[in-house]
């Protein structure tokens, strides 16, 4: 399944496309050690200096050279969205199969657990937690990790509940196979689809939420981040920094959320026959 699933995949230009934008911006954020001209915790720089050869962007009212904070911001929005996809994404796999395994009373305790966080507004429940506990970074990672698995535990549930059912696994169970072997041989390589999608929506999700609490002033203030430098140029408009400072900003974090939205969109199309177009490569 898996198989098939990456072939289609990357004969779909618009997942490619998101792709091929994400891994730049990757590339960007793990080398940002290395390409980053300067230290970005280094103000001693003049302040809001005009772009040139040695601050490409200039800096920031602080005197950090705003091209290195840059890189940084793109580093931590790509960790913090990376590390909330993947616990997010794994939470919610396990959950959902072992649920639509097991069946009985931790079905029903788990689903309904489910259906409660579904109703949680999100952003309001993190907006809570930054502003009164002041966490750093790994918490609001762990914290939203365990609000937002609930979608991916329904979709690999009903999955799970539908795989059950097919001669090839009720063949394996017959001749003695265990659950487990069951689960990760048959039923788990099955699931691949689902939770790439998922895991990419997570993704997006989290780089969104990440840049909107920096923005409002929520997030770790220990951290370089996007939405921060949003935040802080908004102030300065008056003095014309859009062009060097705020538009090379939101121009990073658009390419960012618009690269995971077109391979969500894309593996979503894969994932669903009725979604597919007939110019599919």
């Amino acid at each position: 399944m898996h198989n098939r699933f990456l072939r289609r995949f990357k004969q779909n230009r618009i997942g490619m496309s998101g792709l091929f934008i994400f891994l730049f911006l990757l590339i960007l954020a793990i080398f940002a050690p290395v390409i980053a001209p300067y230290d970005p915790w280094d103000y001693s720089f003049g302040y809001l200096l005009p772009p040139s050869i040695d601050h490409l962007l200039g800096t920031n009212d602080i005197g950090y050279d705003l091209f290195s904070e840059l890189l940084w911001s793109l580093r931590t929005s790509i960790f913090f969205g990376i590390s909330v996809g993947a616990i997010a994404s794994i939470i919610g796999l396990l959950i959902g199969v072992s649920a639509a395994i097991s069946g009985g009373l931790y079905d029903i305790i788990v689903m309904r657990i489910a259906d409660a966080l579904l109703a949680i507004p999100t952003i309001m429940v993190l907006i809570l937690i930054a502003a009164y506990f002041k966490p750093s970074t790994i918490v609001l990672i762990i914290a939203l990790s365990l609000i937002i698995w609930q979608t991916i535990a329904r979709g690999a549930r009903a999955q799970t509940l539908s795989l059950k059912s097919k001669l090839h696994i009720k063949a394996a169970r017959n001749m003695g196979a265990s659950t487990p072997y069951i689960i990760f041989k048959h039923i788990l390589p099955e699931l691949f689809p689902l939770f790439a999608m998922g895991f990419v929506t997570k993704v997006r999700i989290a780089v969104f939420m990440e840049a909107g609490l920096s923005f409002l002033g929520i997030f770790d203030p220990t951290s370089k981040s996007l939405g921060i430098m949003m935040n802080y140029a908004m102030r300065y408009l008056y003095l014309d920094v859009w062009y060097n400072w705020l538009f090379p900003t939101v121009i990073s974090l658009s390419m960012l959320i618009i690269s995971l939205a077109l391979m969500s969109y894309a593996i979503e199309e894969i994932f669903d026959p009725r979604l597919r177009r007939d110019n599919i490569a």
